[in-house]
């Protein structure tokens, strides 16, 4: 029986043969709607996921993509950035990325969203990050994940 792709994961394998990745999407029978599920289902470790958050950064929307072990300090991380930064309501993030939350993946927009990648996540030789659905992922590193989003590097934790 061959299985076919969701639409939303088939796009995102596309834009990410577009960059230069592999492209292949991993689909799992049971959606992984948190960074703890998709860890469990990769057998990987928490802080390897990445997760994607999109943010409102002066009220337009921004892409942050996180170590499933971090939550984003919006104050500290705002003033690294620049600027006022809120959670983005959930039709907004839908809407900017044209995927569901739980599986907004980092690349397929139908804009590209000004892209910021936390740090942390460099301390893994291997990352996974949804792929437009909430049963889909890919592999990926985090240079790789900074030259396929043209994203910036930024600490989203707290001030020390």
């Amino acid at each position: 029986m061959t299985r076919i792709p969701h639409p939303g994961a088939a796009h995102v394998a596309d834009v990410l043969i577009s960059r230069g990745h592999h492209g292949v999407v991993v689909t799992r029978p049971e959606p992984m709607h948190t960074a703890r599920q998709a860890a469990a289902a990769s057998g990987i470790e928490l802080g390897a996921v990445t997760k994607s958050l999109v943010m409102l950064l002066d009220d337009d929307p921004v892409l942050f993509l996180v170590s499933g072990a971090h939550n984003v300090d919006l104050d500290a991380t705002g003033r690294r950035v620049e600027g006022i930064l809120t959670r983005a309501p959930r039709d907004v993030a839908e809407d900017a990325t044209g995927q569901p939350v739980g599986g907004i993946a980092p690349v397929g927009h139908p804009t590209n969203l000004p892209t910021y990648v936390d740090t942390a996540l460099a301390a893994f030789p291997q990352l996974w990050a949804a792929a437009g659905h909430p049963n889909t992922t890919f592999r990926t590193t985090y240079s790789e994940l900074l030259r396929i989003t043209a994203g910036l590097a930024v600490d989203v934790g707290p001030d020390v």
